[in-house]
């Protein structure tokens, strides 16, 4: 690791090195007559040579810089917006909207240095863009058209025959799903009077349609009796409306260009499968979770006996290189879940020894629930390049009594094969409306995230959260942007929409939707576990820290096998089977189960305060 400090660069840089830095600060700190400094260090960085460059990018930014901080939303409704930003103190924007398109306006001023710069990310729900500004002056941000790609329009051929009542507005919107397949001379009588905008007549208005067969949104038509026919880009006229309503939300990059290039080498490694991802993703879990990796004292594969391990048993796995361990490390730092992964041991009549889980890969790359004999599991776990870290947590004597087995096993078979549940990986994680984002995280930018990886991969969102949303409000089909306008319709803000609780009964468009955890409690409760409490319990809401708090296993550590901590130094209250480093399950086995548990739970970074009954 680079030295930060300055007796580290002094001691690693040469001698005209550090003349260099000397200079540089010696600038900065005069600075111009107007009081804005002639330049700060890190905008000539890319200018220096690397080892001078490198440690002194490292002091002003780190990995969650990497987050957009949302500043506001430029719509209608407001005259101006303004903000504070990473370069120019003073910033403020306004929008016009046009039927074609809009502008943008923002006007910077007061820069801190004379060669800093702001990057900003523009977010609606339907698009995304970016943009620079290193000049104090009046920019605009040109919107050229409403819909990305391919506008599809419609014709109508209407006739008004009465017109709207006083504060309605003539546009007809069109439940889709509901209307006749639409032919050529197709004919319709429909009232028309909807919204804001007045007629003369103050009557209602009916108007006969001739539909060309194609698509569309939204119909309108003026007061009065004549004919005409008008060409309305569906798309486009339904996006202005939600702009001018809703805005265009700004959010600035808090480090500038150099600042977030900088914050991507902190967390691109975390998906390294090296040896920096591996530290890597140590620094990342005790910079932001305060989470202390020590080593085991031991060999990393415990000498432990299978005979030990009975059905019902919880597995905890920790991954902390590669891929799954970069997700898995970004999954504990806003849950709070020292574990990242969760499967079940199951003995069948004869006493074999199973596992099943949720998220095991297949051939085809898939990630589905599965059933695999011990040994099959096992040996995955051994050669898993992201380095696997498995505990064992043995059920209480006394919850072990009450395991259906049978039933257990009947879960099983049923879920075997089926997809894993990303349709609600993440709500199990949001349960409030502000206080499960870490900092810099609010819903400005989980909905800006939606969007763009809607554009990016528009089925995977659908996996991830469309259908999910959809189920909240009780809809079928909609995208993201009508997901939106509908619970916009409802009076309901999306920060409320997201922290609606999961149900367990709701069937997924490829069945029931469990992620690990979820699959091993609703086994869980087949097996009995839950008693009269199961039909008040969405396991669905619960996150990994939720499973493993729950008070199901074993609390006498005299029960344990002899061999679960005979390599430790320090004991754990479960039994370790893998891994070059301790696992410690804060708050294991605390809380006993309640009706609507965890469905009203904060996740705040870095103590993950959990108020009681929540």
């Amino acid at each position: 690791m680079e030295p930060s400090s300055a007796h580290g660069l002094r001691g690693r840089l040469p001698l005209s090195a550090r003349v260099l830095v000397l200079l540089v600060t010696l600038v900065v700190s005069a600075g111009g007559a107007s009081g804005t400094a002639l330049f700060h260090p890190r905008d000539i960085l890319p200018a220096l040579p690397h080892q001078i460059a490198w440690p002194i990018l490292n002091t002003f930014s780190n990995s969650t810089v990497l987050l957009p901080q949302f500043v506001g939303t430029v719509n209608l409704s407001s005259p101006s917006v303004s903000w504070e930003g990473s370069c120019f103190a003073n910033n403020e924007a306004y929008l016009e909207v046009s039927e074609d398109g809009g502008i943008l306006h923002i006007e910077t001023s007061n820069p801190h240095t004379w060669t800093c710069m702001d990057l900003y990310i523009f977010v609606t729900a339907y698009s995304v863009t970016w943009d620079y500004y290193f000049t104090a002056r009046k920019h605009s941000l040109d919107i050229n058209k409403w819909e990305d790609g391919e506008v599809e329009y419609f014709a109508v051929t209407q006739k008004c025959t009465r017109g709207c009542g006083s504060g309605q507005n003539n546009v007809v919107p069109f439940a889709s799903k509901s209307r006749p397949k639409m032919l050529t001379g197709f004919q319709v009588q429909l009232c028309v009077c909807y919204g804001f905008t007045t007629s003369a007549s103050g009557l209602p208005a009916t108007m006969m349609l001739e539909i060309q067969p194609t698509r569309y949104d939204f119909l309108r038509c003026s007061s009065g009796g004549s004919n005409f026919r008008i060409n309305l880009a569906a798309a486009d006229f339904k996006r202005q409306l939600e702009v001018k309503k809703h805005g265009i939300s700004v959010f600035l990059m808090p480090s500038g260009m150099l600042g977030t290039v900088q914050a991507l080498w902190d967390v691109l490694p975390l998906f390294s499968n090296t040896g920096w991802g591996e530290s890597s993703n140590i620094a990342f879990l005790e910079k932001h979770m305060g989470a202390k990796l020590m080593k085991r004292a031991g060999p990393s594969i415990s000498n432990f006996s299978v005979d030990d391990i009975q059905s019902g048993d919880f597995l905890a796995l920790s991954k902390i290189r590669g891929r799954w361990g970069g997700f898995e490390t970004l999954e504990k730092w806003v849950t709070g879940a020292y574990a990242g992964h969760t499967a079940v041991c199951l003995r069948d009549d004869e006493n074999k020894l199973w596992v099943a889980e949720s998220g095991h890969e297949n051939e085809q790359g898939e990630e589905i629930i599965a059933v695999l004999s011990w040994e099959e599991w096992w040996q995955l776990q051994l050669t898993d390049e992201a380095h696997s870290h498995v505990a064992l947590l043995p059920l209480h004597p006394d919850v072990r009594a009450k395991f259906n087995n049978t039933a257990a096993w009947e879960h099983a078979r049923r879920m075997d094969g089926k997809p894993y549940g990303y349709h609600n990986m993440i709500f199990s994680w949001i349960d409030t409306e502000i206080d499960n984002f870490p900092p810099l995280i609010d819903t400005h930018l989980v909905m800006s995230v939606m969007t763009i990886w809607t554009r990016v991969q528009p089925a995977y969102a659908t996996n991830m959260w469309n259908e999910a949303l959809n189920k909240r409000l009780g809809t079928e089909g909609l995208d993201l942007p009508s997901i939106l306008v509908e619970s916009d319709k409802r009076n309901i803000p999306f920060e409320q929409l997201l922290a609606r609780p999961e149900s367990d009964e709701w069937v997924y468009s490829d069945g029931k939707s469990t992620s690990c955890v979820a699959f091993i409690l609703a086994m869980y409760k087949a097996a009995g576990l839950f008693g009269s409490l199961a039909d008040s319990i969405q396991i669905t809401e619960f996150t990994i820290k939720d499973a493993y708090m729950l008070n199901f296993f074993e609390n006498d550590m005299s029960r344990l096998p002899a061999w679960c901590n005979a390599q430790n130094t320090s004991p754990l209250p479960y039994c370790q089977l893998l891994g070059e480093y301790l696992m410690e399950l804060p708050e294991y086995n605390t809380i006993a189960p309640y009706a609507h548990m965890n469905e009203r739970c904060p996740t705040m970074p870095p103590d993950y305060e959990r108020p009681a009954q929540c």
